[in-house]
């Protein structure tokens, strides 16, 4: 496959390879010019309480945000559940989105709990057309009250449900046309799926439009033997990084974020697989100037 020199991203702003913002950083982060050029945070850590204070965390992500972008990525979303909507939720993410003015906001393509109780985990859902119509009719309420558009993430799973009707890929798309979201796409989550489940994590790629997909994940998984685990508390492995390149091959340069949670290095370690990522970018985009100027 002919390496694509640019990418339609959603529309979204071209940052490069960013990484996570998280409390053991941020002092490096507040005391030094940082070589990365823009932050994830998780966006329930800073939407304080419904009155919408959001205390010393809010404080730190203010001062990151003077210099930096910021992107808001949630986990408590639910999107996938038979709950109601969580106006309160909503209306603090509106909030937290009108005073941190992120470059996007995503969350997972996924269901958290049900009636009203938190799991608090990442379950998967039935890849079906009723399932399909349910996410996308609440994705539309989310973006009504948002005022734009969001990106939604695949999963990793570890089940697969007997009423699915087709692939997760062909589900994901699905979701992303119907309910006129972005993708975000997770290529650690893609690999971890992909060998649990015995599926070709290429056939994956290969299927999903590149003209949704605003973002990539790369994140560190743990091999448990019988399943692969995703942990985000590693390095990025040699299978994902290959996975990734091929991503880059043909989606283009699609902003990427380094994805570590638990057992947190040390920020220069983080910076090395963000480099990483941006010398795999470099190396595709030079092979696809070089198979362009050879083929005039």
């Amino acid at each position: 496959m002919a390496p694509r020199l640019e990418s339609p991203a959603f529309g979204l702003p071209h940052l490069g390879v960013g990484i996570g913002l998280r409390p053991r950083h941020y002092r490096d982060v507040l005391t030094t010019r940082s070589v990365v050029p823009w932050f994830e945070v998780i966006s329930e850590n800073f939407m304080g309480t419904r009155g919408g204070e959001g205390g010393r965390p809010l404080e730190i992500l203010e001062q990151v945000r003077e210099n930096y972008p910021v992107v808001l990525h949630g986990v408590s979303l639910n999107i996938g559940s038979t709950d109601p909507i969580r106006l309160d939720y909503l209306s603090r993410l509106k909030w937290l989105v009108r005073r941190i003015e992120p470059a996007w906001v995503s969350d997972h393509l996924c269901w958290t709990g049900v009636d009203g109780e938190n799991l608090h985990d990442l379950l998967p859902l039935p890849y079906s057309s009723k399932v399909v119509r349910h996410v996308a009719e609440r994705v539309a309420q989310v973006q009504d009250v948002l005022g734009r558009q969001i990106l939604l993430e695949n999963v990793s799973s570890y089940l697969t449900f007997m009423h699915s009707e087709m692939t997760e890929w062909e589900f994901l798309s699905e979701v992303a046309r119907c309910a006129d979201c972005g993708i975000l796409l997770d290529v650690n989550n893609v690999y971890v799926s992909a060998t649990n489940h015995q599926f070709d994590a290429r056939e994956y790629l290969n299927g999903v439009p590149a003209s949704r997909v605003g973002q990539l994940h790369l994140a560190g998984h743990d091999d448990g033997g019988s399943l692969l685990i995703d942990t985000h508390d590693r390095p990025v492995s040699r299978q994902v990084w290959e996975l990734y390149e091929y991503a880059i091959e043909r989606l283009g340069p699609i902003n990427t974020l380094i994805e570590w949670d638990d057992k947190l290095p040390s920020l220069p370690k983080l910076l090395e697989e963000a480099a990483r990522a941006r010398r795999i970018q470099e190396s595709v985009l030079g092979r696809a100037v070089s198979q362009r100027a050879a083929a005039r």
